[in-house]
């Protein structure tokens, strides 16, 4: 007889961040899709992450209440959860260590860790702002759902309600404070990502599409010249941490002259590689125009078609959205240097500005520029120079 399996889907988050903060959590049949439990509850003041390991933590807890000796995976629309819990990212934090040994007292059934996008772990979700919602029209503690706890004093306090966290979505419980200007000490220190864009290659010079798995070129005299420039402006105007670059030559060679500068060793990271444009790789837009002009046409009208043979922008983005997100999590508070290209850097942009897709088309990064974004540990993000050349 095979083993019973079920699905837990998990979310957490607060409304200020920190702010009042709930969890949302259900098991359902594997197979059916049939929901055997659920929980929301309130826990005071706290982060979007703290939040969301305390939903783990509850649906775990009904998991093994209603199914136990089932098998068990886990859907979460936090990245940093579930990479933590799968063993691929690190739980540096010192105060989400003890939440994240919790959850892993209580995972020895799981076998699978899922990231699911917001929209599919909505259940979850709701549950989170019901209890919110409740607690927010009676000014008491608040739980719902089927699996609910006899006892439902007050809430067990948050470990921290500073902990790091990533990068919320907007709207929910979710919703972070805007004002920058106000923030002080009780929303931590930022991270701070210095995007540098390499230095000018021949295909630069050229204007040809360049992107992963083409030539692979490097800096030309004119684009090294830029490099040590960009290099000895960061050394001014920053105490680096880090460096992190993308694999492809001429940003490794960049970052080669921060690293001299600094003194720093430079990690590699494949989200903040170039687009791959496919067949297009090596062509100017002319040539792209005369040769492939309905594909050209459908890759200019939407970011979801891509190059035959390529990456559409909406790929790139999700895996620059998890490079920003690993990138957030190993160096929560310090200051990175990311050399990186025109399309990464594009949508690491987009992603503090919050804008549609389409905004990528209405910038222009300058070679060898330099675009630098704040992230607090709430999720917010600072823009603070874009596309910087340093003379």
């Amino acid at each position: 007889m095979s083993t019973p399996r079920v699905v837990v889907e998990a979310d957490g988050g607060s409304r200020g961040n920190p702010g009042p903060a709930s969890y949302g959590a259900l098991v359902r049949d594997a197979n059916t899709g049939e929901v055997i439990a659920t929980r929301g509850e309130t826990i005071g003041t706290a982060t979007n992450n703290v939040a969301e390991y305390r939903g783990l933590i509850a649906g775990l807890e009904l998991a093994a209440e209603h199914a136990p000796g089932a098998d068990v995976e886990v859907r979460m629309d936090s990245k940093l959860v579930v990479e933590q819990m799968a063993g691929r990212w690190k739980v540096k934090h010192p105060s989400m260590q003890p939440l994240a040994a919790q959850a892993r007292e209580l995972a020895g059934a799981v076998t699978d860790w899922t990231w699911v996008p917001r929209e599919r772990n909505a259940a979850a979700d709701a549950l989170a702002n019901e209890a919110l919602d409740a607690q927010a029209r009676t000014g008491e503690p608040a739980v719902v759902g089927t699996g609910v706890r006899q006892e439902t004093g007050a809430p067990r306090p948050a470990d921290d309600v500073t902990a790091a966290v990533d990068a919320p979505a907007a709207g929910g419980a979710k919703d972070t404070n805007p004002l920058l200007g106000w923030r002080g000490d009780v929303h931590g220190r930022p991270t701070t990502l210095v995007l540098l864009r390499h230095g000018v290659t021949a295909n630069t010079q050229r204007k040809l599409f360049c992107g992963r798995g083409g030539s692979d070129p490097g800096l030309v005299a004119e684009g090294e010249a830029q490099a040590a420039r960009a290099a000895a402006w960061i050394a001014r105007h920053h105490d680096v941490d880090a460096i992190v670059a993308s694999p492809l030559r001429r940003t490794r060679e960049t970052a080669g002259f921060v690293a001299r500068e600094t003194g720093l060793e430079v990690a590699v990271d494949d989200g903040v590689e170039e687009a791959a444009f496919g067949d297009w790789d090596g062509h100017g837009f002319g040539d792209i125009m005369e040769r492939w002009p309905e594909q050209m046409s459908a890759w200019l009208a939407s970011t979801s078609v891509a190059p035959p043979g390529g990456e559409s922008f909406d790929q790139v983005q999700e895996r620059v959205r998890e490079a920003r997100d690993r990138i957030l999590a190993d160096h929560a508070g310090e200051t990175v240097v990311v050399v990186s290209h025109v399309t990464p850097i594009k949508l690491m942009t987009r992603l503090a500005l919050d804008g549609p897709m389409s905004i990528i088309h209405r910038m222009e990064l300058a070679p060898a520029s330099i675009t630098t974004i704040a992230w607090w540990p709430d999720g917010t993000p600072s823009l603070r120079g874009f596309s910087i050349v340093p003379e």
